[in-house]
């Protein structure tokens, strides 16, 4: 008898052990993203569940109106514990975000990133990549640009492309896409101290003259002359000659481009030029910080980065792992090199407001 109640007491010391081993905490974690950057993120997610045996990562995928569901997660007390932001929005959540500045180390990461996702001398996200415009050049239309050019430069040389049904240079009317002509001029939204700018004479000027690629030089295809095509297409069909955009654009048009080309940095001006900064927070809230600092700095960490950078799609704000960028393929280096003579973008909790009035104005 004694020897059959000692059995049961090991199957039972024994299964409640494994229970208490498999037992798991579970942290929920939003982003958005396209496809190749959700397969990325559910690649890290096993491999952090690999690593961390105790902690179970639910992933919740909102590709489109991210932040309005997070605003209303975050009203309804279910925010998840950790989420991917961008600076453009940090601010209207300052209050729901952990300050993140004990996780990161000297040289780490880009300053301009850090600052980027820092508000009222808190770091609320650890970053992730850093964004900035440059330009796509189709040489066999324009031929090789000096890195040392300027506006007028610019101008002369869309001018030059413009003929036959090719448009010289690209335009989108909205504010992100007129900024580096606001800062080539001095002027920007809000200067380093948050004091709205938007409407002095530089601002205007830099305004003004985005507006006249299309009104008065005619050298950038309007809206209703791209119809229903995009401007990324118009330039991989060879109608474009000069096409602003970002590093997200560089994979489908290293797969897609058969013809010349290679990216050139936006000319110098008055003002240093914006980055945008996307990173990873963690909810004030979450009942799980410790967990959710693991898998912050597993996201952060210059293997992950190195798994996004693969992709041709982000520039890493993780200095190591952006270096490999640092190649001659299509003059790919300037996304790296724009960044020494950038700053982020200053932002406030009415930016979104303020961007949705100016971009009236750029509606031809």
């Amino acid at each position: 008898m004694l020897k059959k109640l000692f059995t049961v007491f090991l199957v039972l010391n024994f299964l409640t052990g494994c229970s208490a081993k498999t037992s798991k905490e579970e942290i929920v974690f939003s982003s958005w993203g396209s496809v190749t950057e959700v397969k990325i993120l559910k690649k890290i997610i096993a491999d952090f569940e690999q690593e961390n045996s105790d902690i179970s990562v639910k992933f919740l995928h909102i590709p489109q109106n991210y932040f309005q569901k997070i605003h209303l997660l975050f009203a309804s007390n279910t925010a998840p514990d950790v989420l991917f932001i961008n600076n453009l929005n940090l601010p209207i959540y300052e209050k729901e975000l952990e300050d993140l500045s004990n996780m990161v180390l000297d040289g780490e990461f880009y300053s301009q990133a850090l600052d980027g996702l820092s508000y009222n001398n808190k770091l609320l996200a650890i970053p992730r990549d850093v964004s900035s415009l440059v330009f796509y050049v189709n040489s066999d239309i324009v031929g090789e640009i000096s890195q040392n050019w300027d506006l007028d430069m610019l101008l002369d040389i869309a001018q030059k492309a413009t003929k036959n049904n090719i448009y010289g240079i690209s335009y989108e009317d909205e504010i992100y896409w007129a900024m580096p002509y606001l800062t080539y001029f001095g002027g920007g939204i809000f200067d380093k101290n948050y004091n709205l700018i938007i409407d002095n004479q530089n601002s205007r000027h830099g305004i003004n003259f985005y507006k006249d690629l299309v009104k008065k030089y005619r050298i950038a295809p309007s809206k209703s002359q791209v119809g229903s095509s995009t401007l990324a297409q118009m330039f991989l069909d060879k109608k474009i000659g000069l096409y602003l955009s970002g590093r997200w654009m560089y994979p489908k048009i290293t797969e897609k481009a058969d013809f010349n080309w290679y990216v050139i940095n936006f000319p110098e001006g008055k003002s240093p030029h914006y980055i945008d900064v996307s990173g990873w927070a963690i909810s004030k809230n979450s009942k799980h910080k410790n967990s959710a600092k693991k898998f912050v700095n597993y996201l952060s960490s210059q293997k992950s980065a190195q798994y996004f950078a693969k992709t041709g799609l982000i520039v890493p704000a993780n200095i190591e792992a952006s270096k490999v960028l640092n190649n001659s393929n299509h003059n790919e280096k300037v996304f790296l090199d724009v960044i020494k003579t950038s700053q982020s973008t200053p932002v406030s909790k009415d930016y979104k407001k303020i961007v949705d009035k100016i971009n009236k104005d750029l509606e031809l």
